[in-house]
């Protein structure tokens, strides 16, 4: 697929046998949206020849495709077939059979014995040069500069540096570079473009798309919050979201640890940090505000705020109104970022005190000394104790309110009850409520895409945590890559040379959901980098020593 433009190439190389013959190639074309279906009369299809091929039209707001073939001879037709079936449609519950239309064939005759290339190009825009071979070869040189701007020999890691170009787009509304969540039904998401932010653009060493990026989400910023989503199309964003702007801080820390870049911070970003912490402190849409044991409350029983937030037919499936376990780490980490920076730039933001009060109320509410772990949420109705893997955060995060001791606990509570080969397990197999297949309609998808699934994503603060908790020693860092090591094979499956979004939580730990998913493979390559290969962020030593002042 070339960069930046809708254009695929697809090369066949061909050995005759020793008889002549003929190479068909039969295109289905189709003109819709991702979440649709298209049957035979809802489209009236038109087509015109063009050198080397055909433009096929099917909806006016949309431009033509244009087929061309490098050799042969295109045959025009008209017909459609009828009745693809789609299994894993069927096995979602959704409609599973598709009509697709049939402009015609092409022909490529083959010579006795002869060994022939034949490219297909299918683009929106007309090429000036169609050289399928030259645009392939482009596309690999591309994927090679990628590879040595990052500078990893390591296989897996300059593996999923190729995959992390596949999420950074430009979107048109915003004319500036976003981040598309997964492929291939999510737009562009706050939330997790910065959890992926590091490992897609500082890890890469794409340290211009990370700026670009930031400077987006900062010019969007309203009340405090940041966009949730951009929907499809042009429509406003939406801010239903507590923990976007908490995730920017961190982001912003890791930005600085990776480039040095103190200035473009104070100058875009810095100002922005303040007016967030603003809003949270004294209070901002969708009930977030700061309780007075400083903690965050986020929510109503209605309104989910979290990541965890799947809703059908107005059944909230995993309630987290209250004070999350995540999203106070979260905050408490925020506030410590925002304190450094203020000594960086020679502002006093004395937020000593309120930081002390949230670790002390962090502790007393959400630890248990019994169980070694911390409770999940701490709502009007009162603490819920199912074993999540949100408390990985007040762990793995740079600034912990957890003593080493209890950051083990943590862990160990996780690894023995939530890992698995791919993921991190949403809930315990030891609750009640725990679902361990992802599969069914709508309603039992999202009933069990919280209560047990496994995300890849988590496998990032999972593996971070665990190497932190034992001081980065040796043998950790092995184990960390024995936790990583997997995803090795997974490359070759399902959406190759991607890493899933979801996995089911009970063996084989199958891939489900989008078969590519930015923050999967961001935070894979991210702990990879970081916690296995130990490479440091450059920047890292400058602006600890600013810290130490």
């Amino acid at each position: 697929m070339v960069h930046g433009q809708n254009t695929t190439v697809i090369l066949y190389k061909i050995t005759n046998g020793a008889s002549p013959g003929v190479l068909r190639l039969i295109p289905m074309v189709n003109c819709r949206g991702y979440h649709f279906i298209t049957y035979a009369d809802q489209i009236n299809f038109t087509q015109n020849r063009i050198n080397g091929g055909v433009s096929v039209k099917g909806r006016e707001e949309v431009p033509p495709l244009l087929l061309t073939v490098s050799d042969g001879a295109y045959n025009p037709g008209g017909n459609w077939f009828k009745g693809m079936a789609y299994l894993e449609e069927k096995e979602r519950g959704e409609n599973c059979f598709e009509d697709h239309y049939i402009p015609g064939f092409f022909e490529v005759s083959l010579a006795a014995g002869e060994n022939k290339t034949v490219a297909v190009i299918a683009s929106t825009v007309e090429l000036d040069n169609p050289d399928g071979e030259k645009l392939l070869e482009r596309a690999r040189g591309r994927q090679r500069e990628l590879e040595n701007l990052a500078g990893y020999d390591e296989t897996l890691a300059r593996r999923l540096v190729r995959a992390a170009d596949a999420f950074i787009v430009r979107r048109r509304s915003t004319g500036a570079k976003t981040v598309i969540a997964g492929y291939p039904w999510f737009t562009d998401w706050g939330r997790d473009t910065m959890i992926a932010l590091p490992g897609l653009t500082l890890v890469t060493k794409r340290f211009n798309d990370a700026r670009d990026i930031l400077l987006t989400y900062a010019r969007q910023c309203k009340k405090g919050l940041l966009p949730n989503c951009f929907p499809d199309g042009d429509e406003a964003p939406l801010y239903n979201t507590v923990d976007a702007s908490l995730w920017y801080f961190q982001a912003v820390y890791k930005y600085l640890v990776y480039t040095g870049d103190l200035e473009f911070i104070h100058e875009q970003i810095y100002p922005v940090l303040k007016e967030i912490i603003h809003w949270y402190i004294n209070g901002t849409d969708y009930n977030i505000f700061m309780d007075e044991d400083g903690l965050l409350n986020a929510g109503t029983p209605d309104v989910q705020l979290t990541w965890m937030d799947a809703k059908v037919d107005g059944w909230v499936v995993t309630p987290r109104n209250g004070k999350p376990v995540e999203v106070n780490a979260l905050w408490y980490n925020a506030l410590c970022v925002l304190e450094i920076l203020a000594g960086v730039y020679g502002e006093r933001l004395a937020f000593q005190d309120l930081t002390a009060r949230i670790k002390s109320s962090f502790t007393t509410s959400f630890w248990s000394e019994k169980e070694g772990y911390l409770c999940d949420v701490i709502s009007p109705e009162g603490k819920d104790w199912k074993v999540r893997p949100n408390q990985l955060l007040a762990v793995s995060l740079p600034y912990s309110m957890l003593s080493g001791e209890q950051a083990r606990r943590v862990v160990h509570k996780v690894w023995r009850e939530l890992y698995v080969a791919y993921g991190i397990r949403s809930l315990s197999p030891e609750c009640g409520e725990y679902k361990g297949v992802y599969t069914g309609d709508r309603v039992q998808r999202d009933g069990s895409y919280h209560q047990g699934t496994a995300w890849s994503w988590l496998m990032g603060p999972f593996v971070t945590a665990y190497r932190k908790s034992y001081n980065y020693s040796a043998a950790s860092r092995e184990q960390a890559y024995r936790f990583l090591e997997p995803f090795r094979n997974h490359l070759r499956d399902r959406g190759v040379g991607q890493v899933s979004e979801i996995f089911d939580g009970n063996e084989p730990v199958a891939p489900k959901g989008c078969f590519a998913q930015a923050w999967g493979g961001a935070e894979v390559l991210r702990a990879y980098v970081e916690d296995v290969l130990e490479i440091r962020p450059p920047a890292l030593e400058k602006i600890e020593a600013l810290i130490r002042g």
